[in-house]
C-alpha cells in the first residue's frame, strides 16, 4: 500500500490516500476564454462546488509547437483566431495573470495549479511555489518532460490518455527513479468519451502495477457518473468544469456545469461513506438485528454438572438471553459442565470449567 502523498493546502497539509477523502480536482483548463474576469469566477464557483484544488493550463508557445504547427489556419467554430498561433495567444494568461489568479484562489482557500505543457512552463509553475504541478495527456510520451519535472521533487498529477500500458511503465518507472510523490491518473483523451471506452476497470490494474503510488481519474464523459471511479479506487479525481456549456471553445461541451460538478462532488462524499472501512467487524447498526436473530450455543439435552460436552451435546440456536456466540461452538466441546442444565439452556462460561485444570473457562479465558 503506497504511503500518504503530503501536499501543502493554502491551511494545511492535505493526504491523499487510503483513510482521507478523494481529492478533487477542478479543471478549468482554457474555460476561461482568456478573461481574467471569467477564471476567477469560475475558481469561485468550484470552490462553492466542493472542489479542493483549481487546475489551468500553462504553456510557452516556442517551446511547445514549431513555427509551422504555430502558423497553420485554424478555422472553426472554436478558433479565436484565424490560426492557431492566434488562437492560443487569445487563450494564455501572462505570468502576471497566473501570479493573479494564484492570489485570488488563496485568499479563498483554493489550491492553485496548472498543467506544465513544456519544460519552460514547467520552470514557471515550480517557481510559483504551487502544492503540485499536472502533466497533461499530451505530454505522457514527453520523457525529457517527465525527467525534468521528477527531478524538481515537486508532487506530480500524470495523466496518461492516449498511451500503452508500455508507455505508462516508463513513466511510472522515471518518476520512481527520483521519487515516488506522483499519482497516476487513468485517462481516455475523448470529448466525450463514450461510457464504454471509460474502462474504470483500468484503476484497479493500476493500482496492482503501480504499487507505490496512488492512482486517480481524469473523466471527459458526458455527466458526472465519474464518481463511479472513487469507488474503482480512485484516490484523486480531475473533471472540467465551465460556466456555460454552450460557449465557444472545445471543452465547455464536455465539462459539467456548476450545478454538475457540485452534484458530482456531493456523489464522491456519498461514495466514500459507503465504501467504508477495510476492517470487519460488527458495527453498532447490526446490533438490534444480532440481538434478536442472532445465534448461541444452547444445550442439545437435559444434562446434570460434571458432563464433558462433546459437539452433539451442544446446539446452535436464536435464544433469550443471547449466550455464547455460535462461532465458538468447538471451543466448548471437552469442557466440563459445574451446572445442571435443560435442554435448550443457554450456556455459559461462568458454569464451564477445563476439567483438567479445574479453573472455569472464564477464568482461563
Amino acid at each position: 500500500m503506497p504511503r500518504d502523498l503530503v501536499l501543502r493546502g493554502v491551511s494545511g497539509e492535505v493526504l491523499i490516500g487510503d483513510g482521507h477523502k478523494t481529492f478533487i480536482i477542478a479543471e478549468i483548463g482554457q474555460n476561461h476564454q482568456g478573461d481574467l474576469l471569467l477564471a476567477k469566477k469560475l475558481v469561485l464557483a468550484a470552490k462553492e462546488a466542493g472542489a479542493d484544488c483549481v487546475k489551468f493550463q500553462r504553456t510557452c508557445f516556442p517551446a511547445r509547437f514549431t513555427q509551422v504547427a504555430f502558423e497553420r489556419p485554424y478555422d472553426n467554430d472554436n478558433s479565436f483566431g484565424r490560426t492557431y498561433g492566434e488562437h492560443r495567444r487569445q487563450l494564455e494568461f501572462s505570468d502576471a495573470e497566473f501570479s493573479i489568479l494564484k492570489k485570488y484562489s488563496t485568499s479563498i482557500d483554493m489550491m492553485f495549479t496548472a498543467s506544465a505543457m513544456d519544460c519552460r512552463s514547467l520552470e514557471k509553475m515550480a517557481a510559483m511555489n504551487v502544492p503540485f504541478i499536472k502533466l497533461g495527456s499530451g505530454d505522457a510520451n514527453n520523457f525529457p518532460l517527465i525527467e525534468k519535472a521528477a527531478k524538481l521533487n515537486i508532487p506530480l498529477v500524470v495523466s496518461t490518455g492516449m498511451q500503452t500500458m508500455e508507455t505508462v511503465d516508463k513513466i511510472y518507472n522515471i518518476i520512481r527513479a527520483h521519487h515516488t510523490n506522483f499519482v497516476l491518473m487513468h485517462c481516455v483523451s475523448a470529448y466525450p468519451t463514450p461510457l464504454a471506452d471509460a474502462n474504470l476497470n483500468l484503476i484497479g490494474v493500476y493500482k496492482e502495477r503501480y504499487p507505490s503510488v496512488h492512482i486517480g481519474y481524469s473523466g471527459h464523459e458526458l455527466g458526472s457518473i465519474v464518481h463511479l471511479a472513487v469507488a474503482a479506487g480512485a484516490k484523486v479525481i480531475e473533471r472540467h468544469i465551465t460556466l456555460d456549456k454552450t460557449f465557444k471553445g472545445s471543452d465547455h461541451a464536455c465539462s459539467l456545469d456548476c450545478q454538475e460538478f457540485k452534484e458530482m462532488v456531493d456523489e464522491v462524499r456519498r461514495i466514500e461513506v459507503i465504501m467504508g472501512s477495510y476492517k470487519k467487524t460488527i458495527l453498532p447498526s447490526e446490533l438490534p438485528c444480532r440481538n434478536k436473530l442472532g445465534k448461541s450455543l444452547v444445550a442439545a439435552r437435559e444434562m446434570t454438572a460434571g458432563v464433558i460436552l462433546t459437539e452433539n451435546d451442544i446446539l446452535v440456536k436464536i435464544s433469550y438471553p443471547i449466550g455464547i456466540p455460535g462461532e465458538r461452538i468447538q471451543d466448548l466441546v471437552g469442557l466440563q459442565l459445574t451446572k445442571d442444565y435443560e435442554q435448550d439452556g443457554v450456556l455459559d462460561f461462568k458454569f464451564l470449567q477445563d476439567p483438567s485444570k479445574n479453573l472455569t473457562t472464564e477464568e482461563v479465558l
